[in-house]
């Protein structure tokens, strides 16, 4: 595109008033982004173009991951870094009076996930492209995509996120592979020429319009795609109300997770999950037959992966394709499909794995049921056989049993893989939630511990970082994290861990200059950055950490002449709209940072944010900040986490329990690089299968937990008993299934500990740089290297095309 500054400028100059229509003097931070962004996407089509033809001429194995969601966030920087153009391009702009800065700000959050399901599909495939293998990405173009989190008066309320208002400059509309989806109607079987067939009439039928984004690897020419769905109105079906239809219709597309607490919801959820699948499909398979031209050998070729259970109707697509389209028997089919299909598994937690009642999936897609009931009845037969007589666990184990549809027991029929995503939490799938299936299955299951993609974690989001890893040892680490472990030679080169200090330092002069500017409060950048970043949910217990700062709130109250290092109190979270327990949460974290900012005494030493709108580019700065890693879920229920993750790449401490990957932290850091806490999964999963826990007795004999509890309902917050009463409920009287009363006190002392480590500075130092040289091992590099060798084969494809 350019080869020095001046030249890019002159092409800057030159773009920017062909698209605006203005002058230079004229133009806004938008018309910069925008013409700039057309720039970068222009430069990345060649290579687009050319890795396609690569994998077309090569005939390599491809692998499509199938995601309701994709958590990109900004995507700007990431594709200079990844072009090898951001220093040429920000010195160029610089010349011109463009901060590069500010161009990042004008650029949205893409609305395309929520929480670290999305961000590990978006981390996947950066490592996909970075490590040169054939691999694309399906998922939906949502409109509004999860929610606008405004904080009004400590209640969080949801506006539509509008992220596509001022259109989204890396994508490309392919109108001419548009595909038609059905829904509704009915099935008529016929036999022709000896076989059985099938029409779906009376559909209903909506168009998926694709969207493709070009994923460029880390400079090295390859550039895959992730391919995103619209959905539009058909021509429109005789005697429907056109603009109920057109709304219903639009509505596929408009957010992620509807809320489906009602069956409309359900309906629009399963809508959403079809469309996905259905349109991802048939456009995979057309590209297939073009280059192959035969569909018997398709599993060689291609492999299917879904990403927890919303893509599972894969299975039955894939089956009814290959049936009605291609004229295969049940047999061959199924042969196919199970050699094609491999499903990641996300959680331990049984309400998290779908279920679907038959009386909406059945008239909703009618012939997609008919080969889920099949399904169903060919495996049940199976069990049968291996289990003559066991009606128990042939019930347990039924795809569809009791009018509902198992997803999950779907997805490990159909698979020809399933995987955990840490060790432990593959572990419980095996011997606990899925033991049966795992006795029937044993050679699907197996780990794949997640990643996440240093090239965004690392070198983006901490620049400062970045150069002083590649001063010290070189900059190979960018290809190859596991290199990262040579910082293990630092860790008691006090000159280097000096250094380590004032960036860490820098990064949260910057933070609070940014609390201030958003939020008008002014935080103190010396004190302990304690940082809680996830996802709202009780599991993840942000109700056990705050009501931790209460009982510290309380001890200053008993005595004021208790100290402690000041700590700051970072929280980001979303809760899903219709979680009210979890909305509950928030609404108690601000209720007490609000009581703790007016006492003078208690804020010198305590102060409590929560950053509005959580969000990947905010992540981005908040992590880098980090003193303090929270990964505090109730031990056996977070599958893996990718927060601790990119917490540990930058040097923050983690405070946690050992749950999900926090166990392989701790295998990787030792006892002196971690500070752990609480029930072990084994205990939780022994409290939970044989009973003995009752929260009461912690609740009247432990005085420091009686007091917080009562503070919920005892007029001490100022918002009222009602208001928090039913977090109380679920503490004493709920029998507290989190188990946050039984950890308090462990809590309370590591988090004591960890205090007390931080002052003594060398210690704390060298505790971050181990986690940081440490953290290699958690890439996404590896990751996808493990699922490309051990699941997937496919093979790195270099594209010989590359300019």
């Amino acid at each position: 595109m350019f080869s020095d500054r001046d030249e890019f400028k002159l092409a800057f100059l030159k773009r920017l008033e062909m698209m605006s229509g203005k002058g230079f003097q004229e133009t806004n931070p938008n018309d910069h982004f925008m013409a700039l962004g057309h720039m970068v996407r222009e430069h990345i089509s060649m290579d687009w173009i050319n890795s396609n033809e690569q994998y077309r001429i090569s005939k390599n194995k491809q692998v499509y991951y199938l995601s309701i969601e994709f958590l990109l966030g900004k995507v700007l920087v990431q594709n200079l870094l990844n072009l090898g153009i951001y220093d040429v391009v920000k010195e160029g702009l610089s010349d011109l009076g463009i901060p590069l800065e500010e161009l990042e700000e004008m650029e949205p959050d893409a609305g395309l996930g929520n929480g670290g399901l999305g961000r590990l599909a978006a981390c996947f495939m950066d490592s996909l492209a970075s490590l040169q293998l054939p691999g694309h990405g399906c998922g939906i173009r949502y409109r509004h995509g999860l929610f606008e989190q405004k904080i009004v008066d400590g209640y969080q309320v949801e506006l539509p996120e509008h992220w596509l208002k001022n259109g989204h400059v890396w994508e490309v509309r392919k109108n001419d592979l548009a595909v038609e989806i059905p829904f509704w109607g009915r099935v008529e079987s016929h036999f022709r020429d000896g076989r059985l067939t099938f029409s779906h009439l009376d559909a209903e039928y909506v168009t998926a319009i694709p969207y493709d984004v070009p994923v460029a690897g880390y400079k090295n020419g390859t550039v895959n795609t992730l391919r995103l769905w619209s959905a539009e109105a058909s021509p429109y079906p005789a005697g429907r109300d056109i603009l109920k239809y057109k709304r219903e219709t639009e509505a596929i597309t408009e957010f992620l997770y509807p809320d489906d607490a009602h069956d409309e919801g359900k309906i629009l959820r399963l809508k959403q999950q079809y469309f996905l699948v259905s349109a991802s499909l048939s456009a995979i398979i057309k590209q297939y037959i073009d280059r192959k031209g035969v569909i018997n050998d398709f599993a060689d070729h291609v492999c299917i992966h879904i990403n927890d259970t919303h893509p599972v109707l894969a299975i039955p697509e894939l089956m009814r394709i290959l049936i009605d389209r291609f004229s295969l028997s049940w047999e061959e089919a199924w042969d196919i499909t199970s050699k094609t299909i491999c499903y990641t598994n996300h959680t331990t937690l049984s309400e998290a794995l779908e279920k679907w009642p038959v009386h909406l999936f059945k008239p909703l897609l009618p012939r997609i049921f008919m080969i889920v009931e099949e399904i169903n009845e060919r495996f049940c037969k199976e069990l049968w056989e291996a289990y003559p007589g066991d009606w128990e666990r042939i019930e347990r184990m039924a795809i569809i049993s009791h009018s509902q549809i198992k997803m999950a027991h779907l997805a490990i029929a159909g698979s020809f893989s399933v995987n955990g995503v840490a060790h432990l939490h593959t572990e419980i799938l095996k011997e606990r939630e899925m033991n049966d299936f795992h006795q029937f299955y044993p050679f699907k299951f197996n780990n794949k511990t997640n990643g996440i993609t240093h090239r965004r974690w690392l070198l983006k989001a901490n620049p400062e970082l970045s150069s002083l890893i590649s001063n010290a040892i070189g900059d190979q680490w960018i290809h190859h994290p596991d290199e990262l472990e040579r910082l293990s030679g630092f860790l008691n080169d006090g000159a280097f861990l000096q250094q380590l200090d004032m960036i860490k330092q820098k990064r949260k002069e910057q933070f609070a200059k940014r609390i201030w500017e958003k939020q008008q409060i002014a935080i103190d950048p010396t004190s302990i950055f304690d940082v809680h970043i996830k996802r709202l949910h009780a599991y993840k217990r942000q109700l056990l950490n705050i009501l931790h700062i209460m009982h510290l709130y309380n001890r200053i109250q008993d005595d004021r002449s208790f100290k402690f290092y000041p700590r700051t109190f970072i929280f980001g979270a979303k809760a899903s709209p219709g979680y009210y327990y979890a909305k509950k949460i928030i609404k108690l974290i601000h209720t007490v940072a609000d009581k703790i900012s007016r006492d003078p005494v208690a804020r010198e030493c305590i102060q409590i944010i929560f950053t509005e709108n959580y969000r990947v580019s905010l992540a981005e700065e908040i992590i880098p900040a980090a003193d303090i890693s929270e990964q505090i879920s109730t031990a056996s229920k977070e599958a893996s986490g990718t927060g601790n993750m990119k917490l540990m790449m930058n040097g923050a401490v983690t405070v946690g329990t050992m749950d999900g990957a926090n166990v392989e932290i701790y295998e990787k850091v030792g006892t002196n690089g971690i500070f752990i806490f609480g029930l072990t999964a084994e205990e939780v999963l022994r409290y939970q299968q044989q009973g003995g826990y009752h929260s009461a007795e912690y609740y009247h004999h432990h005085e420091e937990i009686k007091r917080v509890v009562d503070q919920l309902v005892d007029g001490f917050l100022p918002d009222g008993a009602e208001e928090f009463l039913p977090i109380f409920d679920s503490l004493v009287d709920g029998n507290d299934q989190y188990f946050v009363l039984r950890d308090f006190a462990s809590y309370a002392a590591i988090q004591e500990k960890a205090g007390e480590v931080y002052q003594k500075r060398d210690e704390w130092l060298s505790m971050s740089l181990k986690n940081i040289a440490y953290s290699g091992y958690f890439s996404s590099d590896r990751t996808i290297g493990q699922y490309a060798e051990e699941i997937w084969g496919i093979h790195p494809v270099p594209n010989f095309l590359a300019k």
